[in-house]
């Protein structure tokens, strides 16, 4: 404590020379003789404590007192008020605009250094309690990082496994994640979707959309490479990586725990081939009764399939892509969801152009 600093603020030379006498073999004191000079040193040396005097001319110590409080740089240095005025109107007065205390005049030397050595003992455990808290916060902040690590690498690692047995998945990837952010952020602004469509819900989805095909790790090769149409037992066999995909996740979060983006993304591998009228698999769910995050997942996942080349079909132009969609909208798609798609349509091409490679796929979204 004896690297603590304390202002004594007073227009009267002799007060100032006993309070740095009774003080200063424990403190270090500096003096300021005006209100004026006072917030200047506070501004500048900040002081552990200011001892204020509150009869002072031009700029009495209420007047420091309420500049000290006003200022975010002065604001939590502890202020102890020293007058002659023993009036509990003035006390109350000066407690409250801020002053941690009061002590009258004459001095009482012990009175004086115990009062100073307890706010001066305050200030040092909220500084200590201060840097425990920023600590703690910085540890948090690192944990959460490094969840955050595990969790890319987990998807990242699982999102491999279907790259490795579809190589359409690669790429596919990257942009079916720019898509469903752009379009959530976009769907945020309309009233419908504002209070739903948060900060959490968007990292959730954006983290979790290359999951949304990690059941096709389960399909047979023979289905899922075939050039060719699938047959009604083989589609039907195709249609199982919905399920197979929530199983995959499921046991990610028996291992992991109860984690918010794992939620999204059994919600995405699911339900994304669920149809707005119902007519969609594997649950035939209908409208709202599809998690939202399948719903977005669902414009992201067919635009993409459309303006890709695949083993059965050339890339469509993006117009026709723009325009399939258009069409499904009330019977593949949520309505107000297929409108932002729309809208935001030519932010999909640029998002796509960023991220093919085939000069074929690049002229047919140039269409």
């Amino acid at each position: 404590m004896e690297q603590q600093t304390i202002l004594a603020v007073d227009d009267t030379r002799a007060n100032l020379d006993m309070l740095v006498a009774m003080l200063g073999d424990y403190y270090d004191v500096a003096v300021a003789t005006d209100g004026p000079t006072a917030l200047d040193m506070a501004v500048r040396f900040r002081p552990d404590l200011i001892l204020l005097d509150i009869m002072m001319p031009d700029m009495d110590g209420y007047a420091v007192l309420s500049r000290l409080k006003e200022d975010p740089r002065t604001a939590d240095i502890p202020v102890l008020l020293v007058s002659a005025l023993s009036d509990a109107h003035d006390k109350a007065h000066g407690l409250a605009l801020g002053a941690v205390d009061y002590v009258s005049k004459p001095f009482e030397m012990e009175e004086l250094l115990a009062r100073v050595r307890t706010h001066l003992l305050l200030v040092q455990t909220q500084r200590r309690l201060r840097e425990h808290n920023e600590n703690l916060e910085r540890l948090v902040r690192e944990r959460t990082k490094e969840l955050l690590r595990i969790q890319q690498a987990t998807i990242e690692s699982m999102a491999a496994l279907a790259e490795y047995r579809d190589p359409e998945t690669g790429e596919h990837i990257q942009r079916v994640q720019a898509y469903v952010e752009h379009i959530a952020t976009a769907a945020r602004r309309l009233p419908q979707f504002a209070q739903v469509i948060g900060e959490d819900f968007i990292e959730s989805l954006v983290l979790s959309s290359p999951l949304h095909d990690i059941g096709k790790v389960g399909i047979p090769d023979a289905i899922l490479l075939k050039a060719g149409p699938l047959s009604a037992e083989e589609f039907e066999a195709m249609k199982r990586h919905t399920l197979l995909g929530r199983e995959v996740i499921c046991r990610v979060e028996k291992k992991l725990g109860s984690i918010p983006f794992l939620q999204v993304a059994k919600d995405v591998a699911c339900y994304h081939h669920e149809k707005w009228d119902g007519s969609g698999y594997p649950e035939g769910l209908r409208g709202e009764a599809i998690p939202l995050s399948a719903r977005i997942m669902a414009l992201a996942d067919v635009y993409d399939a459309l303006i890709c080349r695949r083993v059965y079909k050339p890339p469509f132009p993006h117009s026709q892509a723009v325009a399939i969609i258009a069409q499904g909208r009330g019977t593949h798609f949520d309505p107000l969801l297929t409108d932002v798609f729309t809208a935001e349509h030519e932010a999909m091409r640029e998002i796509a152009l960023r991220y093919v490679e085939s000069e074929e796929q690049r002229e047919a979204l140039a269409l």
